[in-house]
């Protein structure tokens, strides 16, 4: 019976002979269609493509043109304008800047100065012959200087001036009688009324007939600064444009005027001598019939002109006037796609020349293609031995690949081990237990008796073992004499030199007498002999990493054992390299994670060294915080019995530990080591005791004018000696104030109060020689006239700092900032920063000190920390809060924190308790330190839990044997301070 067509195999030049010829038919078909209709689509669109082209160019052009003169004039309007000046002071003055403007921009024709008096001062360029001939300037001009003065019965005279290329004068014309007027000019009045830089409408300069266009604008409230800008370069970029010989390009006014046509000549017309602008619908009969057209936008289309079809394209550009400008092409449509319509019918014909040439040729490649194909079934055995060159494929209805489907298959239970393995590895994330993995996972997969994996050093160039397993043993390497060798050595055996160096992988036997330094592996083994393949283990770039050697216990039963078999080794190889992938890619996490931490130590370390008074402070918290976290960790109290970090927590909370001062990079020195009240970046004291020197000179100054005038000696002596002793304690009283280092009492600052009203007389105005921004804070008070008499300490206006917008963090932030922000960003006034009760610091520099925690969680919030790192901010950036809801900055209570929050709170505290490296306070003892955390304690500051902790484990005990200095270390009641903090001594 025959058999069904469904199940019927047929070879495969035949589907291919078949699909061939099938998909030629079609494909000649379409491409004709889709031809005609690009073709078509070519005809409607090519028009537009082009001239969105040309007119952007054009645009391009223009802004190039105007736009460098827009800035030439307002860097020219801040020159002195004057109009009390004379043209001798104006070309002082001007000249110079604006022949250099002239120079740098050659399409300027001149610039000019026109005033409200009607004086007027112009500097023209004679570039060319023509103008030197035309304005009848002598030999060697370069400049023409025009210079109108008016005199007070608005009598003109005017002068020209001939300078030569270095501006020297070389001749002089006077006109007695002159008629310009540059207020009567509409530059004049446009520029007046805009405020800024106007442009006229292009027009035809009556003195050189080029077309060109006047440029303004305002110079001060008594002048007008103008340039006139010749266009001729744009006739030849239009001429650049015409992309065919009949091409119409023209650039006009909306009044019909042409500014621009390829055929300069037309552009200006003469009548009775005024020339003007041509009109563009006397140059052709095409031009005709475009301005015919209403002008009410952009145009996109076609019109029919005596026959013959245009396409029409008109744009308008902003640049060049008031109105801006047009521009217009007219190109005749056969000339446009004389291309596109010989490609039509030239592909109409190649394709139907290529349908009937390749229906023959596709039969005929269709059996060559057959051979190549037979042969991939030889190759997909080849893959079964892991040479993964080609893909695997399905069954097929095509007899020849429905072989290598066959083939395919038999290699499943091969591929599905080795994917396994490949998952296993890859899923492992600590190295040691990688290293031992790849060399469990390859022992077993390969059935060997033991195996030994070698790793190379890049730096030290040497051969060093990592792991060594025999009978499913994991082994200590030195105790069977395995020890690192260098790539170099003559020592090192041809079965693993080859595989270090990047060789194939080698296999080899050995007995005992041949074993050399692994005698004691034949040992392990109990085998007399063994057998051993060596493997090399490539990174991605194909860099030799290590060598993966397995062992094979030779105990005579077998004749050649499965390792030693090719497509054993090649599978072990395939192995090797998803493990050589998995090692390195956990050799590179390893370095990039000690980077990080080099990087954020040394970010630390950077922070500590911007102040000499800080130094250590973010190296030493890191170390009590995880000192206390792993108290906490291997505590069995009831608070800690659920904190079991895992590695990736210590990660976070070492990060945070170093980082939770990252904020201080932005906090300025000058208020982290604020050593006096009135220190700013200098200590202004000084400034006071100059006030007080000079108090003195008038005190001396007071006694020798009473004794000029006969007063008793004797009399003004002790008046003197009074006053003089009385300003030394008043001075010493203020330089002790400005020390800070106990409370203000309050008979102090009423002291400092009486002081501060003493007066001086001061005759230098204190605005001259400041900043601009010292300036704009002295303008908050009109000056008084000098000499003024000032009390010796002030608070004046100019002593407050404004505080940007951009510093104010709202109450409805997205961190949750609970800020209490002062109203200004400094506070400088003397009287304010004496007064102060405790400390060196304003409330203002407090704020910006503790405002480094701020900085601290948005900085750390904008870095891109993987999931497992997402609490760093908040480790980080808890430590100034209070488990009573008090804390800064977002005020939250102890519930709301995580317990390595509370811990960070209390290493900070306790380092900056302890630490002898401030400049306001000398280093607490261990027991003075511990009585001020108890009150804190007391007062919710502190997590009791974790100060019990602190106490119990004696932690403080080991920080300060690393840390503290010896006479700071002294004895300590643990069970007093623990009453004292209202905690139990019991654990």
């Amino acid at each position: 019976m025959p058999q069904s067509f469904a199940g019927r195999r047929f070879p495969l030049h035949v589907h291919i002979s078949f699909l061939f010829t099938l998909l030629l038919l079609i494909t000649g078909v379409v491409l004709g269609l889709f031809n005609y209709r690009q073709t078509s689509q070519i005809i409607l669109s090519s028009s537009d493509e082009l001239f969105g082209r040309i007119s952007e160019e054009m645009e391009t052009d223009l802004r190039h043109t105007y736009q460098p003169i827009h800035h030439l004039l307002n860097l020219l309007a801040l020159s002195d304008t004057d109009q009390n000046q004379d043209s001798a002071a104006r070309m002082k003055a001007l000249l110079r800047p604006m022949a250099q403007a002239l120079r740098d921009n050659p399409k300027l024709a001149s610039l000019y100065f026109g005033y409200d008096d009607g004086d007027f001062f112009m500097v023209r360029p004679l570039r060319t012959e023509a103008l030197k001939t035309l304005f009848d300037a002598p030999e060697g001009a370069a400049y023409q200087i025009w210079s109108i003065e008016r005199d007070n019965l608005a009598r003109a005279q005017s002068q020209s001036f001939y300078l030569d290329a270095d501006l020297n004068e070389i001749s002089r014309r006077q006109e007695l009688s002159e008629r310009y007027d540059p207020r009567g000019r509409p530059w004049y009045h446009g520029a007046l009324e805009d405020g800024g830089v106007i442009t006229t409408a292009p027009y035809v300069f009556f003195s050189s007939r080029a077309v060109g266009t006047t440029l303004a604008r305002s110079a001060g409230d008594d002048a007008v600064l103008g340039a006139d800008l010749t266009l001729d370069d744009l006739s030849s970029t239009l001429a650049k444009h015409r992309v065919t010989a009949s091409t119409e390009v023209v650039l006009y006014q909306p009044d019909g005027r042409a500014v621009a046509y390829p055929d300069a000549s037309k552009l200006v017309q003469g009548t009775n001598g005024t020339p003007k602008l041509g009109e563009v619908k006397t140059f052709n009969r095409p031009l005709e019939a475009l301005m015919a057209l209403p002008l009410d936008g952009d145009l996109r289309s076609s019109l029919e002109i005596d026959g013959r079809r245009w396409v029409l394209a008109r744009q308008h550009l902003r640049e060049g006037g008031p109105q801006g400008l047009q521009l217009s092409i007219l190109v005749p449509e056969d000339e446009l796609l004389e291309d596109a319509y010989r490609i039509r019918w030239q592909g109409g014909v190649l394709t139907l020349a290529i349908l009937l040439l390749c229906i023959p040729l596709g039969i005929l490649m269709s059996r060559i293609l057959v051979k190549p194909l037979r042969a991939l079934v030889t190759q997909a055995e080849a893959i079964r031995s892991f040479n993964f060159d080609l893909p695997a494929m399905g069954r097929s209805p095509v007899l020849e690949v429905d072989q290598l489907a066959v083939a395919m298959a038999r290699m499943k239970e091969t591929l599905s081990s080795f994917l396994d393995i490949a998952a296993s590895l890859s899923a492992e994330t600590r190295f040691d237990h990688l290293l031992h993995r790849v060399l469990a996972e390859t022992i077993d997969i390969s059935e060997a008796s033991g195996g030994l994996l070698y790793l190379i050093d890049s730096q030290k160039q040497r051969l060093e073992p990592q792991g060594l397993i025999l009978k499913g043993e994991v082994l200590d390497l030195a105790e069977h004499g395995l020890h690192g060798v260098g790539l170099d050595s003559t020592t090192l055996p041809h079965w693993l030199d080859l595989p270090a160096h990047g060789g194939p992988s080698q296999s080899h036997s050995f007995g005992f007498d041949q074993a050399g330094p692994y005698r004691d592996i034949l040992q392990s083994l109990e085998s007399p002999r063994a057998h051993l393949v060596s493997v090399g283990l490539h990174n991605r770039q194909g860099i030799t990493i290590g060598v993966l050697v397995l062992l094979h216990s030779d105990i005579g039963m077998e004749s050649r054992p499965a390792l030693l078999k090719p497509e054993r080794i090649a599978f072990v190889e395939a192995i090797s390299g998803v493990a050589a992938l998995c090692i390195e890619s956990q050799r590179l996490l390893e370095r990039q994670k000690h980077l990080l931490d080099a990087f954020i130590q040394l970010l630390a370390g950077a922070i500590d060294a911007k102040s000499p008074y800080t130094g250590g402070h973010c190296q030493r918290v890191p170390e009590l915080t995880l000192m206390l976290a792993q108290a906490a960790a291997g505590s069995e109290a009831p608070p800690f019995r659920s904190f079991n970090p895992s590695d990736e927590d210590w990660e976070a909370l070492h990060i945070a530990a170093w980082l939770h001062d990252c904020g201080k990079i932005t906090t300025p020195e000058y208020v982290v080591d604020k050593a006096t009240k009135l220190e700013t970046l200098y200590d202004r004291i000084h400034e006071i005791r100059t006030r007080f020197e000079v108090l003195k000179r008038d005190t001396w100054v007071d006694y020798w004018k009473a004794r000029a005038e006969g007063a008793d000696e004797a009399a003004q002596a002790q008046v003197r000696d009074e006053k003089l002793r009385a300003l030394d304690e008043e001075f010493a009283f203020i330089a002790r104030c400005n020390l800070g280092g106990e409370a203000m009492a309050e008979a102090d600052l009423e002291r400092l109060k009486s002081i501060a009203s003493r007066t001086w007389t001061r005759t230098l105005d204190n605005r001259l020689g400041i900043s601009w921004e010292e300036a704009q804070r002295f303008a908050r008070t009109p000056p008084q006239p000098l000499p003024v008499t000032e009390p010796l300490l002030a608070d004046r206006p100019d002593h407050l700092f404004e505080r940007a917008a951009s510093e104010v963090i709202a109450p409805d932030n997205p961190w949750g900032f609970r800020l209490q922000v002062p109203a200004y960003k400094f506070n400088r006034g003397e009287l304010y920063n004496l007064s102060i009760g405790r400390g060196t610091l304003t409330e203002e520099e407090r704020y910006i000190i503790n405002h480094h925690i701020v900085q601290t969680i948005l900085m750390l919030n904008h870095l891109p920390f993987p999931p497992h790192l997402a609490n760093v901010a908040e480790i980080a950036g808890g430590h100034h809060e209070k488990m009573d809801g008090t804390g800064y900055p977002k005020r939250l209570s102890r519930d709301e924190m995580s317990l390595p929050a509370r811990m960070m709170a209390i290493a900070d505290i306790f380092e900056a308790l302890t630490a002898v490296d401030r400049p306001y306070k000398k280093g607490k003892t261990l027991s003075e330190a511990l009585g001020i955390m108890c009150g804190m304690c007391r007062g919710a500051h502190v997590d009791p839990d974790l100060f019990g902790l602190f106490i119990r484990a004696g932690v403080y005990q080991e920080y300060a044997r690393r840390f503290l200095k010896p006479e700071q270390i002294d004895a300590v009641d643990e069970a007093a301070i623990l009453e004292k903090a209202g905690l139990t001594a019991e654990s």
